[in-house]
């Protein structure tokens, strides 16, 4: 079989890198092999996110940038796959006629026919969502590493007011449970000590009477993983099943990635998440009392339509009372599509600029005084690769998430090294062995 090389650019979050794996693998039967130089592809694909503001401007702008490998070496296929070739397809097809390609996340699945057809002068779209397609049968293949990313559910039914995954997403159906012990049976036996599951919203996954807990508790039984994670839960979903198998089973790690999006109870309202802060409070001070040492994270979105000054004052209190051990942080911006896209802005870039900083100072003292408070402890540290920085050093992740670098002294990845924590930053442990 002559084989052809693939090159994919992925932009967005952790599902976004597992379909870039499914992608590989769906391709790989079919003679095609993964090259990460563009120059050398015959096969060139963006795998977008449609999340964040102002991401298909620099999609565009990329694509542009890519064209001119169709020009050199003709018969070079250029596409769009991803939640932007869903939501998008059409500016972007204006915009960007020279795409061979675009494919929603549900149609990779027909990527390898399509590649096979003669290229023509209107680009093939493929962007049908499919209430049944979960790519159980069909093996991502992994990138180099001991953490692999496995996606046990695809799209969301919450519908939040400032989300768009459930329009290009579609609604949320789970991989067979069976499937996903298979799946990570195979990584244990390729040496992947880590596997974290994925999901818009991970912990509402049902296969028949099996739940998220029974995920997890199944796959702490197969022998080579080390450690479970998973990302990200809703709040609303987090049953006392799932707090009590992180409590008791040991390779479920104690560290949570818990959304919260606002305090303000009126915010969360017209946000439509589905609880309230003092649910929210309720459930973190279960958690924290089931679960030693747990370390929890989250998300904040600033400038929401109609958050007041008194709304984004109780969301700084709420995170300086919590004191979450990091936050991913973020302006609104509004999606085209989504409920709260039809309400308008009602603040300016400069105010939400102002709160959004005034929250990662908060935050950034915060995870600084979390992390002091770690000296003089030992931690295990599963290793990963060598450190950024500093010549002969590892780096790896702690229990709770964490960045933690250490002389190395003959450490490789994969090794679970006893390192006791020197000094510490707001984002990284500082250990000696």
């Amino acid at each position: 079989m002559e084989h052809r090389k693939i090159y994919i650019e992925t932009y967005g979050c952790q599902m976004n890198l597992a379909d870039t794996e499914l992608l590989i693998g769906l391709l790989k039967p079919h003679g095609y092999e993964q090259t990460q130089t563009a120059a050398h592809a015959d096969v060139i694909l963006l795998n977008t996110c449609a999340i964040r503001e102002h991401a298909e401007e620099r999609i565009l702008k990329r694509l542009k940038e890519l064209v001119h490998h169709k020009v050199r070496r003709p018969g070079v296929r250029l596409g769009l796959t991803g939640c932007m070739a869903q939501h998008y397809r059409e500016q972007l097809l204006d915009k960007a006629p020279f795409l061979d390609l675009v494919l929603g996340p549900d149609a990779y699945r027909n990527l390898p026919s399509l590649l096979a057809q003669e290229e023509k002068d209107e680009p093939l779209v493929s962007v049908r969502l499919d209430r049944d397609e979960t790519y159980a049968d069909i093996t991502p293949l992994h990138g180099e590493g001991i953490r692999a990313w496995v996606t046990v559910m695809r799209g969301c039914d919450k519908f939040c007011t400032f989300c768009v995954v459930p329009y290009v997403r579609g609604r949320e159906r789970s991989v067979p449970l069976n499937a996903l012990l298979h799946q990570v049976q195979e990584l244990a036996d390729q040496g992947y000590q880590e596997v974290v599951y994925l999901g818009q919203t991970v912990n509402a996954y049902r296969d028949g009477d099996q739940d998220f807990a029974d995920l997890l508790h199944k796959t702490a039984a197969i022998d080579g993983i080390t450690r479970i994670r998973f990302t990200s839960p809703h709040p609303s979903d987090m049953s006392d099943r799932i707090i009590e198998e992180m409590a008791t089973d040991s390779k479920v790690t104690p560290y949570l990635h818990l959304p919260l999006q606002s305090a303000s109870n009126s915010v969360l309202a017209r946000m439509e998440r589905g609880y309230t802060v003092e649910q929210y409070a309720v459930l973190v001070d279960r958690l924290r009392a089931a679960i030693p040492g747990l370390a929890l994270s989250t998300d904040i979105i600033v400038g929401f339509p109609g958050e007041e000054e008194a709304d984004f004052r109780a969301t700084y209190d709420f995170m300086n009372m919590l004191r979450y051990d990091f936050a991913f942080m973020f302006k609104y911006s509004a999606r085209e599509g989504t409920k709260a896209h039809k309400w308008g802005e009602t603040m300016s870039e400069e105010e939400k600029g102002r709160r959004l900083q005034e929250i990662i100072r908060l935050q950034e003292r915060l995870s600084g005084e979390i992390n002091h408070h770690t000296i003089g402890q030992t931690v295990h540290v599963l290793v990963e690769r060598p450190a950024k920085r500093q010549e002969g050093w590892m780096a790896g992740k702690n229990a709770q998430f964490k960045t933690v670098v250490f002389p190395g002294d003959g450490a490789r990845p994969g090794d679970l090294v006893p390192v006791r924590i020197v000094s510490a930053t707001a984002h990284t442990l500082i250990g000696q062995p």
